[in-house]
C-alpha cells in the first residue's frame, strides 16, 4: 500500500469520529506532521501577546503574504474589479493591500477563537443589547436556527462568540485532508460549541436542526453547479449560488436569522450582529431565495469590505460550461 493510500485511508478514518469527538492519534506525531505542530504552538504563543500588538504584526504578516502569494493576489484583484467594476485601479489596489492585512490579523483571530479563554474573549465582544436578548429568546424557544453568515476573516470569532453569548450550536464546514490540521480545527471550533457536521451531509444538519439547534451556514462560495442557482451577487449577475439556505428553512420548525461578526477599529474589539428572522422565508421559487440571501450577504459585506474572503475565485462557475472562464489569465 502507497503512503498516499494510508494516509488517505487514516483521514478517512478520523473524519468519520472527528466532528463530535476529536482525539490524538499516534500518526499525527510523524515527522511529516511536525510542520504543523511548530505552526501551531507558534501562533498559540504570539497570541499571548497584548492584543494590538499581536494584529499588528497580523498587518505585516499579511501584507507580506501579498507580495509572495501572487495568484492570490490576481484572484483577489478580479475578485474587486468582478464585484465592483465603478472602483479605480488605485481603489483596487488598495483594497487588495487592506485585504491581505485582514487576512494576516485573520490568522491571529483564528487563534483566538481557539485558544483564548473566556474572560480574555469577552473583553473584547460588543453586541447590542436588544438584539441579544432577541436572539436568546429565539434559541431558547426551541427552534432550528440556520444563522446566515458568511465567510469574513473574523468567521472563527463569530462562531465562538455566538456560542459563549446566544447558544451553542453545530458547525457546517468542510474537513480536511490534513489529519493535525483536522484535529486543531475541530478541537478549536468545539471549544464553546457541540459539534461539527460535514457540508456535504444532509441528514446530520436536519438533525440539528430538529431538535433546536442552530446552524452556522455561509452559503456564499462557488461550489459548482451541483444545487446551485445563478443569481446576482453585487455587480455578478449571474453567480453560482448554493440552495440549501432555503432546503434546510423549509425543515419544521427552523427560522434564518442573519448574523456576523466584524472587526471595530483601532483594535477596539468585535460587534455581534444579529439581525431579525426572515420573514416569509423560504418562498417557491429556489432563485429569489437565493438572491434574497446574496442580498443580505453583500449587506453584511459591505459593512466591512476588506475583512470579506475575497481571495477565493468566488465567480468561477459560469452559466455556461463553455463560457471563458472569469479567471482565465490567473
Amino acid at each position: 500500500m502507497s503512503d498516499h493510500t494510508q494516509n488517505s485511508s487514516t483521514s478517512s478514518a478520523y473524519h468519520s469520529k472527528a466532528q463530535e469527538h476529536p482525539h490524538l492519534m499516534w500518526q499525527m506525531f510523524l515527522p511529516q506532521y511536525w510542520k504543523d505542530w511548530f505552526l501551531m504552538l507558534l501562533v498559540r504563543f504570539i497570541i499571548l501577546f497584548p492584543y494590538p500588538l499581536f494584529m499588528k504584526f497580523g498587518r505585516f504578516l499579511g501584507i507580506l503574504c501579498m507580495h509572495i502569494l501572487k495568484r492570490r493576489r490576481k484572484i483577489t484583484e478580479q475578485n474587486f474589479r468582478l464585484a465592483m467594476p465603478e472602483l479605480t485601479d488605485t481603489e483596487v489596489s488598495d483594497l487588495v493591500r487592506e485585504h491581505f492585512a485582514n487576512c494576516g490579523m485573520g490568522i491571529f483571530e483564528t487563534a483566538m477563537a481557539w485558544y483564548w479563554p473566556e474572560k480574555r474573549l469577552r473583553r473584547l465582544v460588543h453586541i447590542d443589547p436588544e438584539q441579544e436578548q432577541k436572539a436568546r429568546e429565539i434559541a431558547e424557544s426551541g427552534k432550528g436556527i440556520i444563522v446566515l453568515t458568511c465567510h469574513f476573516v473574523t468567521l472563527e470569532l463569530m462562531a465562538r462568540i455566538y456560542g459563549t453569548y446566544i447558544k451553542k450550536g453545530v458547525g457546517v464546514y468542510r474537513p480536511n485532508d490534513n489529519i493535525v490540521i483536522e484535529y486543531l480545527q475541530v478541537k478549536g471550533r468545539t471549544r464553546s460549541n457541540l459539534y461539527l457536521v460535514d457540508r456535504r451531509k444532509i441528514k446530520p444538519i436536519i438533525k440539528a436542526l430538529m431538535q433546536g439547534l442552530p446552524i452556522w451556514y455561509a452559503p456564499d462560495q462557488d461550489y459548482g453547479r451541483r444545487a446551485a442557482v445563478f443569481v446576482p451577487f453585487f455587480a455578478v449577475p449571474d453567480a453560482a449560488t448554493v440552495t440549501g439556505t432555503s432546503g434546510f428553512a423549509r425543515v419544521k420548525n427552523t427560522v434564518v436569522q442573519p448574523s456576523y461578526t466584524i472587526r471595530l477599529p483601532d483594535y477596539q474589539g468585535y460587534r455581534l450582529a444579529i439581525d431579525d428572522v426572515l420573514d416569509n422565508f423560504p418562498g417557491d421559487s429556489e432563485t429569489e431565495n437565493a438572491a434574497r440571501c446574496n442580498k443580505i450577504i453583500e449587506g453584511m459585506i459591505k459593512q466591512a469590505v476588506p475583512q470579506y474572503m475575497w481571495v477565493h475565485r468566488r465567480f468561477k462557475t459560469t452559466p455556461s460550461p463553455d463560457a471563458p472562464s472569469r479567471y482565465h489569465d490567473i
